[in-house]
Order: structure tokens, then sequence, then C-alpha cells
């Protein structure tokens, strides 16, 4: 059999760099395959039923992909893909260590948009504060970026209280791709964590999805703290202060009375009385049956 790269023994010197960087595209090309062969659901495309209601920019091609999550299209628009989060890489920060499967995500991307025209739609704040636009990008076939990056678990659902159009929808595709354990779902740095403060106290300053029962619901002067334990000054907490539970209770959410309910809920973990996440928009929070377990590592 002849083998797709050559054995790494046999490059040498500047060779080893395009080695390294033709396997990583193996590598990704071939997780593309392992996550869409053998299920059917896995094989569809992700579409998106785009309201006529969001706005469409001009389309284009492709010309650069930047990350996991970021393109440039021929038209000059460089686009954050609204609503999800790939795995980061440096991107020139420096002492910012990629994160796992990063290249695989970024080469993924390229893979996707090849040979194709996006249109770009807005469901909220079109531009973020870099000059991207924010917007959702589906094809002249119909598929949708996000939709396929969350479907082949290479994203996570990132959502704002700004622009929160097809996030129920994306949220569907993230769970599907996390049962299946696909992509990045496989990989403990970004495995669901247990509402433990010991160890989500070691992840402040990191995104997280984090599970557990609120064992209660303090309303204090209009802002509400959902708390996972005992001792507020030390457990984990969920935050809505009072601006976002306007946002809830328009929703028809009432946070307030939500002790003993199980919830799974996402964002920057930072310390105050313990490890807090702080819930902006009520799709940061997922009500959970008591049929859902906790995947830990």
């Amino acid at each position: 059999m002849i083998p797709l790269v050559p054995k790494a023994s046999a490059v040498s010197g500047k060779g080893k760099d395009r080695f390294r960087q033709s396997c990583r595209k193996v590598i990704a090309s071939v997780l593309v395959i392992l996550t869409t062969t053998g299920l059917a659901a896995a094989m569809t495309p992700a579409r998106a039923a785009v309201p006529d209601t969001l706005p469409a920019g001009d389309p284009g091609m492709v010309v650069a992909v930047v990350d996991g999550d970021t393109v440039v299209l021929d038209t000059g628009m460089e686009v954050r893909m609204v609503g999800i989060q790939a795995p980061k890489l440096p991107l020139g920060r420096r002492g910012f260590r990629s994160w796992p499967l990063a290249e695989e995500a970024k080469v993924t991307l390229e893979t996707l948009v090849a040979n194709r025209r996006f249109t770009p739609h807005f469901g909220g704040r079109q531009m973020d504060r870099h000059g991207r636009a924010l917007a959702h990008l589906v094809s002249d076939g119909g598929i949708w970026l996000q939709g396929e990056m969350l479907r082949l678990g290479l994203a996570r659902v990132y959502s704002f209280p700004d622009n929160t159009a097809l996030v129920e929808e994306m949220l569907t595709l993230e769970r599907a791709a996390r049962d299946a354990r696909f992509g990045i779902w496989s990989h403990p740095f970004y495995a669901l964590r247990a509402a433990d403060p010991a160890e989500l106290s070691e992840l402040i300053g990191t995104f997280q999805l984090v599970e557990g029962r609120i064992l209660d619901a303090a309303d204090v002067r209009g802002t509400v703290y959902l708390n996972h334990g005992e001792d507020w000054r030390t457990d984990f907490t969920t935050m809505i202060d009072r601006r976002a539970m306007k946002a809830f209770l328009a929703a028809g959410l009432d946070p307030a009375t939500w002790s003993g309910t199980k919830v799974r809920v996402r964002g920057w973990l930072r310390s105050r009385n313990g490890p807090m996440i702080e819930a902006t928009h009520p799709q940061q929070i997922e009500l959970l049956d008591d049929t859902v377990e906790t995947e830990r590592e």
C-alpha cells in the first residue's frame, strides 16, 4: 500500500514543517470522514431555516480562513461566524497556547468553504469591536456553516444577548454531536463539568459548560443567584443581574423559582464567592430532565 504521507524519518530540514502541516490536513480530513460515517443524521449537512426577516449581506467566495470560526470573503468582509466558538488558535497572541483540535477545526472549515459561495445573514448586532461582521453564513446550496461546524463537533454554541437568532437550532446540533462524542466532545479539555467548586476553581478564566442541580435560587435586590451548594461563599453560582432578568422574564422564565432544577449553564468562569458564571441572556442556561446525565472525564 502506498502511504498517504511520507514517514517522519524520511523528512528533514524545512520539509518537516510541510510534513507536519500535511499530517494535520490528513488528520482533519479523516476526522470529518469518521464523524460522518455510519450515521444517516450525521451524513446530512446542516441547513438553516433562515427567517426572511434576517437581513442579508452581499454574497461572496471565501478567500481566507482565519481560524475555525472566522473567514474573509472576496467582498472584503471578514466574518466572525456568530453563535459559535471553535477551538482557538494563538493568531499572534504571545504566550497563548492553541486549544486542542484548533488546527483541525480550521482545516475542516477550509474544506467546507472550498468552491462555495456564501451569503451573510444578520440576526442581531452586525459588527464586533474588531470590525468583523457578525453573521450566519449560508451557501448557495443551503448549507449553514455554523450548523456544519457544530454537527461535526468542532465548535460550541457561544451566544450573546444582542445576537440570539438560531441559538435553539444550534444547541440541538451541539447536543447531537456531544452525544455521539464527535470532535471536541471526545476530548477532556471540552468535557461537561459538574458543579464542583474545587474543580471549577482550577478553571477560572476559561469558557465552560457546567451541569448540576440548583440547591437554592436567591433574589437579592433584583439580582438572582443560582447556588449549587449550601455555602454561597464558596459554591458554584450562576448570577443573573437585574437587566438580564428582564430578558428571562420576557421569555416566560423566572430563575428565582428554579430551586431543585437541574441545569446546564455555559459561560466564562470567574471567581466571586467561589466559581461563578454570569448569565446575560436565557440561552446560556438549559433546563434539563432528570434523565440527563453529566458527561465527565
